[in-house]
């Protein structure tokens, strides 16, 4: 079990549980709409891919004979245990087909947007680790996982939860393959959803930023080694600040509550983190700051939410 959990690094899970938890926080505040079966199912398949994923990127860079980074013996679960190849392959195998599973249960119990959305996200994962030229060795890194799990993820959930009101609706005909959109929907559905999406864009942006030397060696091309590390140090730092001003915007349109000023009390932290790895970025010593800074935002944003929901 403990190899197991190693090869799909359960502790990383926290970056597609966050988008969720917050998902449901915000539908049912704001939407007052909310389907346990359905989140249930989403969930199980959500997760099951995450885990798919992650074994896949460590199995492929055990293939590659991948030697470079912060302590890559201990990191790789694969070479830590001395796990077999066909061991290896039949978990991800059993992932994927879980993850497929209940995502065709998923759509079973609703319609085809979740089946096309579900579909982009299926095709998007495995591209970003596999593939003649895997997502994750570009310079798009940042945008497909930032877009993948901060927000097309969440939407699903949001989408599948309310039952008037829909985002998008399409429409079939003899003729005719229409796509609705209802921006009053949409508006504050993509305003809740950016906090999530920056910041987990910048996770991936500080582990690119901590890899930069890693990565030239493995022919890994990434943002920072395109921009160079300066540039990406701004980006970063404006990711977090996009954060709050995205939050002030949803609070002062009435999207979220007068009470989620409290999500400014941690800032003073989220902008220490920044200067912390502003100076220094590392795996060992400074990439936490990037996930500490997903959860000093998001825990008092849903926290707030969450409160003022249940006081309705």
């Amino acid at each position: 079990m403990r190899a197991f959990l190693k090869l799909v690094e359960i502790q990383t899970k926290i970056a597609s549980v966050t988008p969720f938890i917050w998902s449901i926080i915000f539908t049912g505040y704001y939407f007052g709409s909310l389907r346990l079966d359905l989140l249930l199912i989403f969930f199980a398949s959500m997760l099951a891919f995450d885990m798919f994923t992650t074994a896949l990127n460590n199995y492929l860079d055990k293939r590659a004979k991948k030697r470079h980074g912060y302590n890559y013996e201990e990191h790789n679960a694969i070479v830590r245990y001395g796990m077999s190849e066909k061991k290896v392959l039949l978990i991800i195998a059993v992932l994927f087909i879980a993850a497929a599973a209940f995502g065709l249960l998923l759509f079973s119990r609703t319609d085809a947007i979740v089946l096309l959305l579900g579909a982009a996200c299926f095709i998007t994962g495995i591209l970003y680790s596999a593939g003649p030229v895997p997502i994750s060795r570009t310079p798009l890194g940042e945008i497909f996982s930032g877009f993948i799990m901060g927000y097309l993820l969440p939407f699903i959930v949001i989408y599948f939860s309310i039952s008037a009101q829909k985002p998008v609706i399409l429409v079939l005909n003899a003729e005719y393959i229409s796509i609705l959109i209802n921006w009053k929907a949409l508006i504050p559905i993509t305003l809740a959803l950016i906090p999530t999406t920056l910041l987990i864009a910048g996770i991936m942006l500080a582990n690119n930023i901590c890899d930069i030397e890693d990565d030239i060696a493995n022919k890994r091309y990434t943002l920072p080694i395109y921009i160079g590390k300066k540039p990406a140090l701004v980006i970063f730092n404006l990711l977090c600040i996009l954060c709050y001003l995205d939050i002030l915007v949803g609070i002062i349109l009435g999207y979220l509550p007068a009470l989620s000023l409290i999500t400014l009390v941690p800032a003073i932290r989220v902008f220490r983190n920044l200067r912390e790895f502003g100076k220094v970025q590392t795996k060992k010593d400074t990439f936490k700051y990037a996930v500490d800074n997903l959860i000093l935002v998001m825990a008092p944003l849903s926290l707030s939410v969450l409160m003022a929901w249940l006081l309705r």
